[in-house]
């Protein structure tokens, strides 16, 4: 076990140094970089003083002082060569310096902290709604395979993993937002949200919060919901069950004691991605959509604005904590049945 941790934990470093050099030299060819949006806030500002306009230099028709544009690209670090900047980036990421954001002058790491709680509170919600909807659904289309109602909820769960769910947002936007009113349009709080008191904020935060999990809830359940049918399905025709009826054991017994334990398998070992993906995967359309200051919002607006530091930063943190997950997640079979051996 210890050798195959090894070996994976090795195999990361390959595969970390790939999607950052990746991302690295597709962000080099991306227009409109830090420093043409400095350029054109100086161009939309040829009066202004201080940190814009004249104050950056601009000189009308002439442009910005080519002086002032070498200074620009010397507080980005674009004044040294690209494999100069990377092998400096891999050198911070190395130290877990995520470096600094270059519009909101914080360092990277506290940009994360602050908007990791909006990212955790839907990722939560979402991951036990889900399970706790998908499991109990899949064990109902097991044992009652083949019926009306397996046909009826596969189709549902099927048009709901369809439904991309920004698609699915926007629809609840328009219909309980916009048209009936009885849902908030953005935000995870009101703005009077300080001033009241403890059951009211509870309320208030789920009356946000109710919209945007039902668009991450519908569209991430369809997986596991299956994958449970499938897993009971394959139990209930095996032969201790066979056994266990013969024994005069009751339907709830052999399913809950004896076909749920070793149907749970596959599923128990699907957590730590689950979770993990829950607060950083599929929150980044939904929270843009819904306007919730998180991690995703985070993300869409550095990659808007060429917060370089901020996406490669983010990139970096959210592919290391992937890929210990997915780490986690094999050895879990291990946990769950100790018959499975990693040679």
């Amino acid at each position: 076990m210890s050798a195959y941790i090894l070996k994976r934990i090795l195999l990361m470093l390959p595969t970390l140094l790939g999607v950052l050099l990746l991302t690295f030299v597709v962000v080099q060819f991306v227009p409109g970089g830090p420093v043409e949006q400095y350029l054109a806030e100086a161009r939309a500002h040829p009066g202004g003083g201080g940190a814009e306009g004249g104050g950056m230099g601009y000189r009308g028709g002439q442009g910005v002082d080519p002086k002032r544009i070498e200074q620009i690209k010397a507080l980005y670090g674009f004044d040294k060569p690209a494999h100069e900047r990377f092998l400096q980036m891999l050198g911070q990421f190395a130290r877990f310096d995520l470096g600094t954001s270059f519009f909101q002058n914080k360092p990277v790491s506290q940009l994360i902290w602050e908007k990791l709680p909006v990212s955790i509170s839907l990722g939560l919600w979402t991951f036990f709604i889900s399970y706790l909807v998908a499991v109990p659904l899949g064990v109902a289309k097991a044992v009652r395979a083949g019926s009306r109602f397996d046909f009826a909820t596969t189709l549902l769960v099927l048009a709901g993993y369809a439904i991309p769910g920004f698609v699915l947002g926007v629809a609840l936007l328009v219909v309980f937002g916009g048209q009936l009113q009885w849902f908030p349009l953005r935000g995870l709080t009101s703005a009077n949200w300080d001033e009241l008191g403890w059951g009211a904020r509870i309320m208030d935060y789920l009356w946000h919060i109710a919209l945007p999990v039902t668009a991450m809830v519908l569209g991430s359940f369809a997986v596991t919901a299956m994958l449970t049918k499938n897993a009971f399905l394959e139990e209930i025709r095996k032969q201790y069950v066979l056994t266990a009826r013969a024994k005069g054991l009751s339907e709830r017994q052999v399913l809950w004691k004896h076909v749920f334990r070793n149907a749970l398998i596959p599923i128990v070992t699907g957590f730590p991605s689950a979770f993990v993906g829950a607060f950083f995967t599929g929150s980044l359309l939904i929270e843009t959509l819904f306007s919730l200051d998180g991690l995703g919002l985070l993300s869409y607006e550095s990659v808007i604005r060429r917060d370089y530091p901020v996406v490669l930063g983010t990139l970096y943190l959210f592919t290391l904590i992937g890929l210990v997950t997915k780490l986690v997640s094999d050895l879990s079979y291990v946990w769950v049945d100790p018959r499975v051996k990693f040679d």
